[in-house]
């Protein structure tokens, strides 16, 4: 039945291939003398390998929903089924992961607007099954520790495998706008029935099984391991669902209300916050409880120094950035984080005075402001809860590496802490690879703090004009020049950065406009990176007459430990992965499946192979438009990046 599911899904594709979207048809307008080439945002190193990491984190999503199937059909609903999912979800967490991560580079690096995570449709739809992926691989240990959450875990599974369908149906249907739509398809009906399909036949087969997915255990206090993983779980299906819900509101407002709405990022990072940081929180508080429940004396002995780094960074940073420089008569601390940042209030202030019939508009304001409130002071949290997460990890390893010494010592033989460390995580390494895979989140959430303190500046300037962006930074602009390829014509910027009055670097943002699209200028970013913040310019319009040139200047802090983070991530996932050697002896029939399947590959590939070679010679003759003529014009105008 495994086979059987996989097989079915593939069938689907097969179907969409042979009937909607054949790659392999033949062009009847022939093939053009030159061709529009790839989309200039395209031609980035990262799309070499964002587009197929997601590809296989969608896909390979498909193989645990596989075993979850063939076990509510058979109803061998044992622990072997878990055994099996576990490690396949695991695998599909790291490539969506590493695809997400890599779009949110591509798009800091590409689109010219500054940040990394736009929270556009196509972004959204690509994060949704990472949370309920999430989810499984943290509440599979409490079933095959305790027994419990069997119900859960299915629908878990489930539910990442119909987001799977559900992102690719909001990619290709073209339902919502995307910048991220490079390509347009009328397959959103065949998606839209076969997510019914999907729906249908989960519920139907869970309601089927029900009585044999009974949990044998149940949770026995709030303080325990049990308890921090669930809260997990609720944490992260909230925000699955709520970024789900805000995502389609456009299209379910237009239907159910007849009424046109849009929900863009300041709505997704007034609300969001919130849960995110409870959910930091959660990370850390769940390796210090045990199973079952855990004692007060374990509590205090687990929590002490954890709470100790929260409170010392805290009271760090209120020293360095807000006592001291008040103290001193500065404006700012050494770094320019201040404790408590602005944060406007969303709904804003009604107009009307307070009455029965505007209650609700004043509700809504009240509540809103009491969620700005909350925000303005979250920065300062998320370093504290860095300091937190960070100790307990650290915490957790140094109780390891002494457990390993002492249990060498009972043995008469010596381990260093260097060989204990190493033993130590290759003995376990799912759990070390997971406390690996947090130090990874600790970053990341270190780099989102810093949006907090991001500043963004626009400028018109003649060379040799000065702007300065914040306290530290200011950019002297020295002229532009034009360059041209075969491919292209470009103008280039020149801007220099100086630091704190001293002259520490050169961008050169820039404006390309190629022949094959010359009504869309592309936006090539400058950035100068440190340790503290990312100076991002883009050049938005230029005058090649008098050399006048428009800049957006952004001030990002602290965005590197995103992709520190995001590198640590990857390694404790791989870690996490990592199979365990055995020898086992080779049989001969083990020859022949491995030359079965080259042989299969190798004759699909002959016949793809030969199919887009009669495609291409049914149609010999080549026809197409002239080149396009780039003109001076196409530079002047104030183009938006």
């Amino acid at each position: 039945f495994v086979i059987a599911t996989l097989m079915g899904a593939l069938m689907f594709y097969a179907v969409l291939m042979i009937f909607a979207v054949n790659p392999f048809a033949v062009n009847l307008g022939g093939a053009p003398v030159d061709g529009q080439g790839l989309n200039y945002q395209l031609r980035n190193f990262y799309m070499i390998i964002h587009p197929p990491s997601l590809y296989i984190g969608f896909t390979s999503a498909t193989v645990p929903f596989s075993f979850v199937i063939a076990a509510l059909i058979t109803g061998r609903l044992d622990a072997e089924w878990i055994n099996a999912t576990r490690k396949w979800m695991l695998f599909s967490w790291l490539f969506l992961s590493i695809g997400n991560g890599l779009g949110m580079l591509w798009a800091y690096e590409e689109l010219g607007w500054g940040g990394y995570w736009a929270w556009d449709p196509v972004e959204n739809a690509a994060c949704l099954p990472w949370f309920t992926a999430s989810a499984y691989v943290h509440s599979t240990m409490i079933q095959e520790r305790r027994g419990m959450l069997k119900v859960w875990n299915v629908v878990l599974i489930c539910a990442t495998y119909f987001l799977t369908i559900f992102g690719t149906f909001l990619t290709r249907s073209g339902l919502i706008a995307s910048v991220h739509s490079f390509a347009q398809s009328g397959i959103g009906t065949y998606f839209a029935w076969y997510m019914g399909l999907v729906l249908a036949g989960c519920v139907a087969l869970i309601v089927w099984r029900l009585p044999r997915l009974r949990g044998e255990g149940s949770l026995e206090s709030p303080l325990s391991r049990e308890a921090a993983f669930v809260l997990n779980n609720w944490a992260l299906l909230g925000m699955c669902a709520f970024i789900m819900v805000a995502t389609i509101w456009p299209l379910l407002s237009e239907w159910l209300l007849d009424q046109k709405a849009a929900v863009g990022p300041t709505f997704y990072n007034f609300w969001l916050p919130i849960p995110g940081v409870l959910l930091f929180l959660l990370m850390g508080i769940a390796p210090l409880v045990g199973w079952r429940k855990t004692s007060p004396e374990l509590l205090r002995k687990g929590f002490r120094a954890p709470i100790a780094a929260f409170l010392a960074m805290v009271a760090l940073h209120v020293t360095v950035e807000y006592i001291w420089p008040l103290s001193r008569g500065l404006e700012h601390g050494p770094l320019r984080f201040p404790p408590i940042v602005e944060m406007a209030n969303l709904y804003g202030k009604p107009s009307v005075e307070l009455s029965l019939a505007t209650l609700p508009s004043w509700t809504t304001y009240w509540v809103g402001a009491g969620v700005a409130r909350i925000n303005s002071v979250l920065p300062v949290v998320v370093l504290g809860l860095c300091a937190f997460n960070l100790t307990v990890i650290i915490q957790e390893f140094v109780r390891g590496v002494r457990a390993r010494q002492r249990s060498a010592e009972e043995r008469k033989e010596h381990e260093n802490w260097l060989t204990s460390l190493y033993l130590l995580v290759a003995k376990s390494r799912r759990r070390y690879g997971g406390y690996i895979v947090h130090v990874g989140i600790i970053c990341m959430y270190l780099g989102f703090s810093g949006r907090s303190w991001a500043t963004d500046k626009e400028a018109t300037l003649m060379p040799g004009d000065t702007v300065r962006v914040d306290e530290a930074y200011e950019v002297v602009y020295q002229g532009i020049r034009r360059e041209s390829d075969p491919e292209k014509m470009a103008i280039i910027a020149s801007l220099d950065v100086y630091e704190n009055g001293k002259l520490t670097g050169n961008l050169t943002p820039a404006k390309f406009i190629y022949k094959s699209m010359p009504g869309q200028p592309s936006t090539e970013i400058a950035l100068h990176i440190t340790g503290r913040d990312d100076l991002y310019a883009t050049l938005t319009s230029a005058n090649p007459q008098n050399k006048t040139g428009t800049f957006r200047l952004h001030v990002n802090p602290l965005v590197i430990y995103i992709w520190i983070g995001f590198i640590i991530l990857i390694i404790g996932a791989v870690i996490s992965l990592w199979p365990d050697l055995q020898e086992q002896e080779v049989r001969a029939f083990s020859y022949v499946r491995a030359a079965a399947g080259v042989t299969t590959m190798l004759m699909f590939s002959v016949m793809l192979a030969s199919t887009a070679s009669l495609a291409y010679r049914a149609r010999t003759v080549r026809q197409g438009p002239a080149e396009p003529h780039v003109t001076d014009a196409a530079w002047l105008s104030d183009a938006s990046p």
